[in-house]
């Protein structure tokens, strides 16, 4: 039986609890799990995609060290999990890494039409990719990289929202400029 290796694809600037949710809930449903940071040159991000990476690496190891395993309600961590960044067509980076699975979220209805086209594509340029939609945990149904960023640069309160690493350089990102 093959690896069954799954790419939870993503720009994750910043990530917040919404993708580790969505994280630690797909790693016990595959071998590998691939957290693909999307480097996208014409899009303005708040972090670099090295930053990125840094900080995923940085949560994802705290959550694979520090005793989760207990909280996470399937016994065990489930299977490995990996931080790479990406650029170009996901379905090219996804044979590269061997996986046949792509992992999405969706939050609402809304979300659900631009997944699908997506899905579609990806499926279209190459048949053996297929496409996971994970609903996230209710108190994250709301939350997206962009709204943490609006809410943190008005002021607001992300408690429960963000990892305090996340809060912390947003923090300093903002004291920067």
């Amino acid at each position: 039986m093959s690896e069954r290796i799954a790419v939870y694809p993503g720009s994750f600037d910043p990530i917040h609890n919404g993708h580790l949710d969505l994280i630690e809930r797909c790693r016990p449903m595959y071998d590998r799990l691939v957290v693909a940071v999307l480097r996208n040159e014409a899009k303005r991000a708040l972090f670099s995609v090295d930053e990125r990476l840094e900080i995923i690496r940085e949560l994802i190891g705290e959550r694979r060290h520090a005793g989760d395993s207990g909280n996470s309600g399937d016994g065990g961590d489930g299977g490995s999990c990996e931080v790479q960044s990406f650029s170009g067509l996901l379905v090219d980076f996804m044979d590269e890494v061997g996986a046949r699975i792509v992992v999405r979220g969706l939050r609402a209805v809304t979300d659900f039409e631009y997944e699908l086209q997506m899905a579609l594509m990806n499926r279209r340029l190459n048949p053996r990719v297929e496409t996971v939609f994970m609903a996230p945990k209710e108190q994250y149904n709301y939350l997206s990289s962009s709204l943490v960023k609006e809410v943190f640069s008005l002021g607001g309160d992300l408690t429960g929202l963000v990892p305090d690493p996340v809060l912390g350089r947003l923090r300093r990102h903002l004291a920067k400029g």
